[in-house]
């Protein structure tokens, strides 16, 4: 065998260790607690029923971009979306991503230069960490939502410096003391940028909206394949920042736009979310009743979040495997989060709770983990 294929051999068989996701197919009929549909618009007859009525009255015939937005690829029809959205989330302009992974490695491939400093989060997402990597910027991480830790690194930073955080952790699904994080970064001159992929549809139009700090921070990441049920994402930021990726971003330049069917599900499930305050408030109180419901355990730990992520810390993979696969198998469709994807140690179950999960949805989920780790 090829030294190369013996490398790829050795890697899928590390990550075979590591575990394998369990494919379920929708068959299987469980009961959703894994996926990221928060506000269960991309289940909703209506956002679908909205999006064909948009596409049939635009009087656009178009099964495809036909090139990137730089070529052929670009509409009136995204240029107004964009400013909708910039106007929905109180932002200057914004400029669409085909997803969130290409938003994020788009803005900090190419923002960061060589001599500036990247700061982010050590519990950041792959997508800002891979972006990071590709721009020539230091780079550092402080410690989990820890101040004196991030002030640390600022002190050694040089150039621009860009200080990057969630507003929800996507793994532990809890938020950092933003404000403070906020009054650090502008202490030392730095510039903060938040994504906010798992706080939108949590708290409507997300947590830096909630908090008023729209103009104070340089650049929010929104994401569309979650509460709002789609695919996408906008870097929302003001009209320099947009014209510089337009024109530096890799991950923007070079790729084929997206289809006018993705545009519209974008603009129909944003106006879809302004008209969501009903479903957000069920979602806020199944967070609460799954809490309340769930036996405390010190052995196996719940992680202190107020978002639609909650997990349970299991400590081994073996056991989050058990765990996740003993779920599935009384109806509910919860996943196991191993290590690598986490670190050693803080392997895990991660539940996904939404608008359109019923009590008796959340007494089978609760009742089952607790007479699996609770018990006793």
């Amino acid at each position: 065998m090829a030294s190369a294929e013996k490398y790829i051999e050795q890697r899928l068989n590390d990550r075979r260790i590591a575990g394998s996701y369990r494919i379920l197919k929708p068959e299987n009929s469980l009961v959703d607690f894994c996926s990221n549909d928060y506000l269960g618009f991309s289940r909703s007859s209506i956002l679908k029923n909205k999006i064909d009525e948009e596409i049939n009255n635009s009087n656009l015939v178009l099964n495809g971009a036909t090139g990137s937005r730089l070529i052929s690829g670009n509409l009136n029809y995204t240029d107004k979306l964009e400013k909708e959205i910039a106007d929905l989330f109180n932002s200057e302009a914004g400029l669409l991503f085909n997803s969130g992974y290409d938003a994020n490695l788009g803005l900090l491939s190419s923002l960061p230069q060589r001599g500036d400093t990247i700061i982010t989060d050590e519990l950041i997402h792959a997508s800002i960490i891979d972006g990071a990597r590709l721009s020539h910027a230091n780079r550092y991480t402080f410690k989990h939502n820890d101040i004196a830790s991030l002030e640390a690194k600022l002190k050694q930073a040089k150039g621009n410096c860009y200080v990057v955080i969630e507003s929800v952790y996507s793994m532990d699904g809890d938020t950092p003391p933003i404000i403070e994080l906020l009054d650090l970064t502008e202490k030392y001159g730095a510039h903060l940028i938040v994504d906010e992929a798992h706080a939108v549809g949590l708290y409507k139009t997300g947590i830096i909206t909630r908090l008023k700090l729209e103009k104070r921070v340089f650049a929010r990441i929104v994401t569309f394949g979650k509460a709002l049920g789609c695919h996408g994402a906008v870097v929302l930021g003001n009209n320099l920042l947009r014209e510089y990726l337009i024109n530096f971003a890799r991950s923007f330049i070079y790729t084929t736009a997206a289809p006018l069917h993705q545009l519209a599900s974008i603009k129909m499930a944003c106006k879809l979310l302004q008209q969501s305050a009903k479903e957000i408030a069920a979602l806020q109180n199944n967070i609460n009743l799954f809490k309340q419901m769930l036996t405390a355990s010190k052995a196996y730990p719940l992680i202190n979040s107020e978002s639609a992520i909650q997990c349970i810390l299991l400590k081994s993979n073996e056991w989050a495997k058990k765990t996740a696969m003993y779920l599935q198998d009384n109806g509910l469709d919860v996943r196991a989060i191993l290590s690598p994807t986490v670190a050693q140690g803080s392997e895990r179950i991660r539940i996904c709770l939404h608008a359109f999960n019923t009590v008796n949805d959340l007494t089978l989920l609760t009742n089952t983990i607790n007479n699996l780790l609770y018990a006793g």
